[in-house]
């Protein structure tokens, strides 16, 4: 399976990991922690998540 994130998803993760950073320290290596987590269930469980535009998506938490 090949997992695409789009520019605009890279950008809000960086902006996500700064913003949090900014509220306590490692605040945002834990934000990142948990995209990774996300994509990596993404790539493990693909064919149960919603597919949109013929791309499976899961929306982070």
């Amino acid at each position: 399976m090949k997992i695409e994130i789009l520019d605009e998803a890279e950008n809000d993760i960086l902006n996500g990991m700064q913003f949090y950073e900014a509220q306590s320290r490692d605040l945002g290596t834990y934000f990142l922690d948990s995209i990774l987590y996300d994509i990596d269930s993404l790539y493990l469980y693909a064919a149960i998540h919603l597919k949109v535009n013929g791309y499976y998506r899961l929306l982070s938490k």
